[in-house]
Formats: structure tokens, C-alpha cells, sequence
């Protein structure tokens, strides 16, 4: 007996020793408190309000009706909708099917089975032995994982916090759609004002050059004056075409996000969006950003999918239990009734795991749990910095743009002035028939670049719109996530 005891003794305490562990794995990343980043004085001047986020339909606020309908019109027809939604039901199969690995599993099968038993063979009776025979069985088994420290349960909380983000994915698809649509058509208007300004400053440089001509003929400009006149001409002609071709790019941009043949495109009229104002900002806007916007959500989603894997890692260095049964009938023989007491197998009982060695392959997948966490938290954080810088960006590119088109305003007006002089100098004898000519290129070109800020203008407010979550709510969402993490931290502790 003493023999036996030191021997085991020692490989108890080897055993104890050498059992893998967990020990000296932890994670490393914090997530960013968005409250805590300063961002008072970027947006001191900014006008607050606790209703200033965009709503699910915000686009209809620019007062287009067309707007409207083509961005309900992509929600319903763009292919890569379909496709962001497709990933989300497949991330929902991936989690049921974690799910029902936690379940108990039974099965039945049956079988027949010939074949010629050899005279030498101990596990048939002898009297099939040397023969062809066949062999039947009914079957039934049972088996149940315990789940004793909720491993598996990790693992299929972890598939729906993947499932979840690729919802709130898919959610964001049909924002980032609609902002495109947007922004788009913002660029088609601005391409019909390129075109009004072209045909203008074509129809001017061709009055130019008739008179130059006149002048030339009659002795009093040189040929000189009507070879320049003749450039600006052609100037003229190429900006007439380059703003056909702009507003044919733009309808051909909406037909595919509308997810439709060019010719759709050409049914598409000219826009006449609303200028929505200076900005106003929520008043609790970095708090309250991180669920309004989309891609935060998700990223706190997968956050909290990671913990989970973490927590199913961790379980695999802990013993479990599992219940297996199996009963049914065998028999061997042509003339054997499967189906009677005599041919009754069964077995059951309980199976438990504890694992001792195993390479370190446990605490590399923990390692490797622990570090996808933390890649996560980092993301999630540059998302937080990044979101909020540029919200303070949209808003600040959208005051200096506004301040731009005010004093373009009174560039155009003054623009107009000298070219209503110019006219009335022209008619009363004052001034040559080119000098209002000249006065009304300058007006043109005021009155271009005026079309370019106010379009940047609009752009710029969707930007803004899109910054601030693009109608998007799960404030109630991200504090559930927050609530259930607090009993995990508080644990932890």
C-alpha cells in the first residue's frame, strides 16, 4: 500500500501543477469616456438645443419633393442594402447555431449491414460465424454539455453581440445611402447653376466677338482684340459642354445608387433644396453621440461580443461535466428479430473533463481573446475621437462657408452695379459697346463662384447631418450594454 501511495502523490501533485492556467492573461484596453473630451470652446459659439438631432426622415426638412423620393426610392432598390442585410441574417444563423450547441442533442438512427463473418471472429455468436449474415440496429442517443461556468453560454452571447453590430451595419448602410443620394443631388444642382453660368458667358462672349469684329472691320480695335475675343469664345464653348457633361455624371451617379439603368437618371429634374440655416447642435452632444451614431454602436457591440469570447476562454481552463445515454436493439442473422427483449443494449452516465496539458494551446486562445478585446476597445475609441472632431469640423466648415457666401452675395451685387453702369454709360454715349460686355464677365464669374459656396453649403449640412448620426437612436441600447457590464466590472473588483 505504501508503494502505491508515493507514487500516486506525486502524480497528484504534478497533475496540480502542471494544469493549465490562465494565470498572468488579462486585457489591457479602456474605453474613452466622450464626456471627457474637451470640446466646449470649439463649440462655444454654436447655437444648442435638445431637439437638434436629425430625424429618421431628415431629408425632407430641404423642402424637395424629388429629394425625398429618390432617397425612398434607393432605400427600397439599392443592391448593396440587400447585401448589408444578408450579412446580418447570416450573423443571426451563426449565433442560433452557437445556441444550439448549448442544448441537449438526441438522435436515432438505424441500419442494416451484410457481410460474410469470419470463422475466427469473437464478437459474433457462433452460430453466424463462417457465414454471410446480416446485421440490424435501432439506436437512439443522448447527450448534454452541463455548461457548469456558463462557457457556452459566453460563446452564444458573444455571436449575438456579432449579430447585433452587423444590424446596426446594416442600419448604417441605409444612412450612408441616403447621405449619398443626398449629396449627390446636392452636386446635380450645382452642375444646372454651372450650366446657367456657361450659357451666359456663352451667349456674352459671342455678342464680344460680333462686336469686336464690327470694331475691326470699321478701324477701330486690331486684330489682335478679335483673336482674343475669339479664344474667350471658345473658352465659353468648352465650360457650355464641360457643365452638360458635369450635370450627365451627376444623374448618371443618382441612377446607380438608385440601383437603375442610366436612362433613369435622365428623368431626374433640376433640384431646389432649402437652405436649412446655421448649425445647431444637441445639447448634450458628446455624451449622447455615442448612441446616435451607428458605427459607435456597433463598435460597442463588438466590444462587448469580445468580453463574451473572453469569458468562453476562460471557462475551458475549468473541469465540466457532461450526461451521455444510448439505448436501443442489435441483432446478428438473417432470421433474427431485431425488434425483442433479448436484443436491448443500453449505456448512460455522466463524463467529466478537466484539462491538464495541452501544449498552452488554452491560454494562446485566451491571449488571443484578450487582444482581440483590446484591438476593439482601440478601434471604438479613434471612432469616439474621430466622431467628435468631426461634428466640431462640419460645423466649423459650415459657418466659415456661410460667413463666404455673404460677402460673395455683396461681391455679385457690386458685380451687378458696375454692369448696370456699364449699360447706361453704353446707351448714353459714355462708353464703347464692349465696356458692359466686360462688366457682365465679371458678373458671371461672381455669381459662379456664389453657386460653388452655396453648394458646398448643402453638402456641408448633410456632412453635418451624417456626423450626428443621420437620424439613428440607441441611447437606450448603449445604456443596457452599460448596465449589464457594471456587475461584470463590480465583479471583477
Amino acid at each position: 500500500m505504501r508503494s502505491f501511495a508515493l507514487p500516486a502523490a506525486v502524480a497528484l501533485c504534478l497533475v496540480m501543477t502542471g494544469c493549465a492556467t490562465s494565470r498572468g492573461l488579462h486585457t489591457t484596453g479602456t474605453m474613452t469616456d466622450s464626456g471627457a473630451l474637451a470640446s466646449e470652446r470649439s463649440l462655444a459659439d454654436v447655437q444648442l438645443s435638445p431637439t437638434a438631432w436629425p430625424s429618421q426622415d431628415w431629408w425632407v426638412a430641404y423642402g424637395d419633393p424629388q429629394l425625398s423620393s429618390l432617397i425612398e426610392e434607393a432605400l427600397k432598390t439599392n443592391p448593396s442594402l440587400e447585401q448589408a442585410q444578408a450579412r446580418a441574417r447570416q450573423a443571426q444563423a451563426v449565433a442560433d447555431s452557437v445556441n444550439a450547441g448549448r442544448m441537449p442533442q438526441a438522435k436515432l438512427d438505424a441500419s442494416i449491414t451484410g457481410a460474410y463473418l469470419s470463422k475466427k471472429n469473437p464478437i459474433y455468436p457462433p452460430y453466424v460465424l463462417g457465414t454471410f449474415a446480416w446485421s440490424k440496429s435501432i439506436m437512439g442517443e443522448f447527450s448534454w454539455d452541463l455548461d457548469l461556468w456558463g462557457g457556452k453560454r459566453a460563446q452564444w452571447e458573444g455571436a449575438l453581440g456579432h449579430s447585433r453590430a452587423a444590424q446596426i451595419d446594416a442600419y448604417a448602410a441605409r444612412i450612408e445611402l441616403s447621405v449619398n443620394v443626398a449629396r449627390a443631388y446636392v452636386h446635380l444642382g450645382y452642375a444646372f447653376a454651372q450650366q446657367d453660368v456657361a450659357e451666359a458667358e456663352l451667349q456674352r462672349a459671342s455678342q464680344s466677338l460680333d462686336v469686336t469684329r464690327k470694331l475691326v472691320a470699321g478701324g477701330l480695335e486690331t486684330p489682335q482684340q478679335e483673336h482674343l475675343a475669339d479664344s474667350q469664345l471658345a473658352s465659353a464653348e468648352q465650360q457650355k459642354v464641360a457643365a452638360d457633361r458635369a450635370i450627365d455624371a451627376a444623374r448618371s451617379s443618382l441612377s446607380v445608387l438608385l440601383g437603375q439603368g442610366p436612362d433613369r437618371g435622365l428623368a431626374i429634374g433640376r433640384p431646389h433644396m432649402l437652405d436649412r440655416g446655421p448649425a445647431v447642435l444637441p445639447d448634450k452632444l458628446p455624451v449622447d453621440l455615442i448612441g446616435r451614431r451607428a458605427d459607435l454602436v456597433a463598435a460597442r457591440w463588438e466590444i462587448e461580443a469580445a468580453s463574451k469570447d473572453i469569458k468562453a476562454a476562460k471557462a475551458d481552463f475549468l473541469p465540466n461535466i457532461s450526461l451521455s445515454a444510448m439505448a436501443g436493439v442489435i441483432a446478428v442473422g438473417g432470421s433474427t428479430n431485431v425488434l425483442q427483449l433479448p436484443a436491448r443494449q443500453y449505456a448512460f452516465g455522466p463524463a467529466l473533463s478537466l484539462p491538464i496539458f495541452d501544449g498552452g494551446h488554452r491560454r494562446a486562445r485566451l491571449a488571443g481573446a484578450d487582444a482581440a478585446y483590446d484591438a476593439m476597445v482601440a478601434r471604438y475609441n479613434g471612432l469616439v475621437v474621430s466622431a467628435l472632431n468631426d461634428v466640431s469640423d462640419q460645423v466649423s466648415a459650415l459657418a466659415s462657408v456661410r460667413q463666404q457666401i455673404t460677402l460673395e452675395k455683396r461681391a455679385v451685387d457690386d458685380a451687378q452695379k458696375s454692369w448696370d453702369d456699364a449699360m447706361k454709360a453704353y446707351k448714353g454715349g459714355l462708353k464703347g459697346p464692349l465696356t458692359p460686355l466686360t462688366s457682365r464677365q465679371q458678373l458671371l464669374t461672381a455669381q459662379q463662384r456664389l453657386a460653388a459656396l452655396e453648394s458646398e453649403q448643402i453638402d456641408i449640412s448633410v456632412r453635418l447631418i451624417e456626423a450626428l448620426g443621420g437620424g439613428f437612436d440607441s441611447t437606450a441600447e448603449v445604456a443596457d450594454i452599460d448596465a449589464a457590464k457594471a456587475p461584470q466590472a463590480s465583479t471583477a473588483r
